[in-house]
């Protein structure tokens, strides 16, 4: 199963990478797929996370060529 992880704004940042592929023999959720990403680093609980441009939750389940994409909240005035 392969899984294109992508980074936007601040987290690009603080990863230092804008995307990652990660290759996988087991299905992984969305909070399991940033942990491998950034070295077992913790989600932090502020991070917006969509599969294939809809939000989800962590929990969600990933599928062999989903793009998984984690952005920290938007704010505006």
């Amino acid at each position: 199963m392969t899984v294109t992880v992508k980074f936007f704004a601040s987290l690009r940042e603080k990863v230092g990478t804008g995307s990652v592929q990660l290759n996988a023999s087991t299905p992984l959720t969305v909070a399991q797929a940033w942990s491998q990403a950034c070295n077992e680093t913790p989600l932090p609980s502020h991070v917006l996370m969509a599969v294939n441009m809809e939000y989800v939750e962590p929990t969600t389940v990933l599928h062999d060529g989903d793009e998984v994409a984690f952005f920290p909240p938007v704010t505006g005035g």
